[in-house]
């Protein structure tokens, strides 16, 4: 997979360029956002690992901007902030996950992979279910007209199944995929989200398989 990190200490792109090459990944390294941008207009990577702040700019910024020229690579943010304002806003901005500095070796890879799993998510879609319609370019959700209040984890969740659009998930590549571990929080937190999405968008919007996982349940 092509992957382009940005990030302005040499030590973290270092040592994220190591750790995916021993993947197989071909990987390429910006240190700033004049880089990143040229590099981008050479060749659109499959992986996108931006770092929040960087010397010349704002890496939301960075992240607006490759999401309005309507690239769909999935995005990883690099933060120190681990404060949910800012992941929010993180996600608002188009991100797909975060890394928390400083990570584990291990926790970048599993993230890399449950990504490219998830592979492009299509954020110009408007979704319509019945009377419901997602609106995945706005992150917004309206029933009948009227707008529907969706946090950023919901809609992470609604992305991935939509991506599917109606195949199974199973709950262990969600629980990767969104929190990027198996742990029994982690499980238990997603039993309280997908039930607060069905309270929000309708109970037959998504399809649970028993022990197994979920569906969208598209027209």
């Amino acid at each position: 997979m092509r992957v382009l990190v940005v990030d302005d200490e040499r030590e973290v792109s270092d040592l994220v360029l190591r750790a995916l090459q021993r993947e197989g990944h071909a990987v390429r390294v910006a240190l700033s956002i004049a880089e990143a941008e040229s590099a981008l207009a050479e060749a659109v990577p499959e992986l996108l690992i931006l770092d929040l702040v960087l010397t010349d700019g704002s890496g939301l910024d960075l992240c607006r901007a490759i999401r309005r020229l309507g690239h769909r690579m999935p995005i990883l943010l690099l933060t120190a902030h681990g404060e949910v304002p800012r992941r929010i806003e993180g996600f608002e901005a188009g991100a797909d996950d975060f890394l928390p500095k400083p990570f584990a070796v291990a926790e970048l890879r599993a993230r890399v992979r449950a990504l490219a799993r998830r592979g492009p998510i299509p954020r110009d879609t408007v979704v319509q279910i019945g009377d419901l319609e997602l609106d995945l370019a706005a992150r917004r959700a309206a029933r009948a007209g009227s707008e529907i209040p969706v946090t950023a984890r919901e809609w992470a969740i609604i992305e991935l199944l939509v991506a599917r659009r109606g195949r199974l998930i199973h709950r262990s590549e969600i629980l990767e995929s969104i929190w990027g571990d198996g742990s029994d929080a982690a499980s238990a937190s997603l039993d309280v989200i997908i039930a607060r999405v069905r309270r929000k968008l309708g109970a037959s919007v998504i399809r649970t398989v028993r022990g197994e996982g979920y569906a969208l349940a598209v027209p």
